[in-house]
């Protein structure tokens, strides 16, 4: 399934020389974002910084864009995001930015045009909440953090 998402570059003088969010391989999930750093930012050990993409997105309505770390960061650099994954609404208008944070052993340097995190594009289902006195029983019941795992 294609949907159509309306991208817009914010700065397009400055920004020209970054690709807009792509898939790198046809069977990808997500569009990998660039950072939009005028220059090098330093990431020190347990620091978060919040990195410019240079593009905002209008998402058709019913459904949501999320931000996940990239698993190579992770891995090699112990660099994520804060808050994994991030929601992009169908009705934000304004930049993407990433909320990298630093769980590794040292400093992280990003450069412009690095790939910092991806992107994906999902249905968003709406519920109605309904109240109740007390839900069906089950047999996990209120089991939970590793409740599952035994």
């Amino acid at each position: 399934m294609e949907v159509l998402v309306r991208i817009r570059r914010l700065r397009p003088e400055e920004d020209a020389d970054l690709p807009l969010p792509r898939y790198l391989t046809p069977a990808a999930a997500g569009l990998d974002l660039c950072a939009a750093v005028p220059g090098d930012t330093r990431i020190e050990r347990g620091a978060i910084a919040v990195v410019p993409t240079g593009f905002a997105i209008e998402l058709p309505c019913g459904y949501e864009a999320q931000i996940r770390p990239r698993s190579g960061l992770a891995a090699r650099h112990g660099i994520g995001l804060i808050n994994s994954p991030g929601t992009i609404d169908a009705d934000y208008r304004g930049e993407v930015r990433v909320a990298l944070i630093n769980l590794g052993s040292g400093p992280y340097v990003i450069r412009r045009g690095d790939r910092i995190a991806q992107m994906v594009v999902q249905p968003v289902c709406r519920v109605r909440l309904e109240e109740v006195p007390a839900l069906s029983r089950t047999e996990r019941e209120d089991g939970g953090f590793g409740h599952t795992g035994r």
